[in-house]
């Protein structure tokens, strides 16, 4: 044997590969550059580019969609607040329309009835203490002179009322009662600046303005507290005047005074009882004739109570509703009334000739 026919060994310890296991190797692992590789890969961008496609389409319709919302409630939100501006447009018409009525009114109440009616009452006022002063003075000068003998006789004393129950008389407008004059003006005062909506019953307990106030003191000192006013056009506002003649006189003469209202429909004296309730802070128990107020229908019964209560020696005051549209003499013969006057109501014109003998 030659030294070059000598085995090499092998030094790494391994098995050499034979042709059999190489070619299993070289099937096993596909090269990189083969056709199945490239089109996975060109499927694998296919997909990526189909989701990136995808989410472009996505974002573009959620854009869409937030957009179209934008605008219907910019949509929505326009018209709306169009309305309520309309509404506060015509709000605010309503609301100038109504104070410019309130003014004219106002304005002419002050024109028309309060400031004739101031006027005339300053006129008359002076008539009437010039016409006391001087029949004063006369009564003063017939007392100094002795015309009469005097009686040898004295005749017999008629029996007297205690002096809780002597009659009374009223005279507001006269001299000799500056003191009650005073009192009453004071109270038509108070109502009218201080209110007090919490005072004891019979007490006034309503807002009282310059025209009410005018309208009561036209009843004591110009009428006397005999005679008609012109009507307020409210029922409630000829209530609340009584009201406040109701207090006056009760704040001057205490339980005596009994206030009689006439009215011809019982709806009518409803609203009277209410509002004097309302207006005065009484109960319903004070509505009976043992009480402070009656409420009646026909003025003959209504006649019959006053001239109870006169010579109980109480002192009725007579309240006449502007519905009534006669007034019977016999409710005038009480010291103390008031009648409401409605406003004229002007006739319908004719439609023929043949309507003169209707």
């Amino acid at each position: 044997m030659n030294s070059d026919e000598l085995p090499v060994p092998n030094l790494t310890g391994s098995k050499p590969a034979t042709p059999l296991e190489v070619s299993a190797n070289e099937l096993a692992e596909p090269a990189a550059n083969s056709p199945q590789m490239v089109k996975l890969q060109q499927q694998a961008q296919a997909l990526q580019q189909e989701i990136e496609e995808l989410q472009t389409a996505k974002a573009q319709v959620l854009r869409a969609q937030i957009a179209e919302i934008q605008a219907a409630l910019e949509q929505i939100t326009k018209e709306n607040l169009g309305q309520l501006q309309q509404r506060q447009q015509a709000l605010q018409i309503t609301v100038e329309q109504l104070e410019r009525r309130q003014e004219r009114v106002r304005e002419e109440m002050r024109t028309s009835f309060a400031g004739v009616s101031r006027d005339l009452a300053i006129r008359v006022q002076g008539f009437k203490d010039y016409l006391v002063t001087s029949l004063q003075d006369l009564v003063v000068v017939a007392e100094e002179l002795d015309l009469a003998p005097k009686a040898k006789e004295t005749a017999p004393q008629q029996p007297t009322l205690p002096e809780s129950a002597k009659p009374v008389a009223p005279q507001f407008a006269e001299q000799g009662f500056q003191e009650q004059v005073r009192q009453i003006r004071k109270l038509i005062d108070q109502y009218r600046t201080a209110p007090n909506y919490y005072g004891a019953p019979w007490q006034l307990r309503r807002t009282f303005e310059p025209i009410h106030a005018e309208r009561v003191s036209n009843w004591f000192f110009t009428l006397g507290g005999r005679g008609a006013l012109r009507s307020m056009g409210s029922r409630l506002q000829n209530i609340l005047i009584a009201s406040a003649i109701i207090s006056i006189l009760r704040s001057l003469y205490g339980s005596r005074v009994r206030s009689l209202i006439l009215a011809n429909t019982p709806e009518r004296l409803g609203d009277w009882r209410r509002g004097l309730q309302d207006c005065l802070g009484v109960s319903r128990s004070d509505f009976s004739p043992e009480r402070g107020i009656s409420l009646f229908e026909s003025p003959e019964s209504l006649v019959q109570r006053a001239d109870r209560l006169v010579k109980e020696g109480q002192l009725p005051l007579i309240l006449i509703d502007d519905s009534e549209e006669q007034v019977s003499l016999s409710l005038l013969q009480f010291p103390l009334w008031l009648a409401f006057a409605a406003e004229p109501q002007p006739k319908p014109a004719r439609s023929s000739s043949f309507d003169f003998f209707e």
